[in-house]
């Protein structure tokens, strides 16, 4: 926790910088950005199609603040990209006060809807797990990525760690039904569903590290490490009989 504060994690040794890098970091997003976009693009293409009543108000908010910062997020690259530094670093800190609502507004459409649903036949109340341990992922891995502003390497790492967890939602609409049923066991099918996706795109940034440097950054290490146990924890949750009665009086329920 020291080395965070004082705005290093030691990476010693780590190759700050490769000639690769800027179009890897850009091909991730662009992964980032197919998630989302094919998971909820056909969701909101069903539900046009079948005439379903409209979105509630919180979340056409929510969605304007999530995909407002995945769109700020694909500006701040770029930005680097094109050598735009003390811009870029301006921008980030104007961001935090729309990182600070997402981590509000997250929560709260996610028990809203949870309480409306609560009177469908397959209504999941235990389902919120996911949802909350999503935005501690997302804050938390935001948080590091900020303390570590200074250290550039641990910084891009960890900043796209955050937003590539919480595309699990996107993944999972699209991924999920296909890769859950395929499982035969209960935890790695839930699992799966939820989280298979993004895990592959995060694992991918790994991957790249390994061919560019021969090395993992400790950064991307812990960062990995965190949202792993976050995603066990929210699987382990979401299938214990016992966090039901804890869901439903999160969501207003009985």
């Amino acid at each position: 926790m020291a080395a965070i504060a004082g705005g290093s994690l030691g990476g010693g040794g780590f190759a700050p910088f490769s000639k690769a890098d800027r179009n890897a970091f850009l091909a991730i997003l662009g992964l980032a950005w197919m998630g989302i976009v094919l998971g909820f693009g056909g969701d909101i293409a069903d539900h046009i199609a079948k005439h379903k009543p409209a979105y509630p108000l919180i979340v056409h908010v929510h969605a304007a603040a999530f995909v407002g910062w995945l769109l700020l997020f694909t500006n701040q690259v770029l930005m680097i990209r094109t050598g735009r530094i003390e811009l870029h670093r301006k921008l980030g800190f104007a961001m935090l006060g729309l990182a600070a609502f997402m981590v509000v507004i997250g929560p709260a459409t996610a028990i809203y809807m949870d309480h409306l649903g609560l009177s469908k036949p397959d209504s999941d109340p235990a389902f919120i797990a996911v949802q909350l341990t999503d935005i501690l992922a997302f804050a938390t891995l935001l948080a590091a990525g900020v303390l570590l502003r200074k250290d550039a390497a641990a910084h891009k790492r960890l900043m796209l760690l955050s937003l590539l967890y919480i595309t699990d939602a996107g993944f999972a609409r699209w991924l999920g039904p296909m890769v859950g049923p395929a499982i035969a066991n209960p935890f790695w099918s839930d699992f799966g569903g939820a989280y298979l996706g993004a895990d592959l795109v995060i694992l991918a940034l790994g991957a790249y590290d390994l061919v560019t440097r021969r090395r993992l950054h400790p950064a991307y290490v812990l960062g990995v490490a965190w949202a792993a146990t976050l995603e066990f924890t929210a699987v382990t949750l979401h299938l214990w009989p016992g966090f039901r009665p804890v869901a439903l009086a999160l969501v207003g329920g009985h």
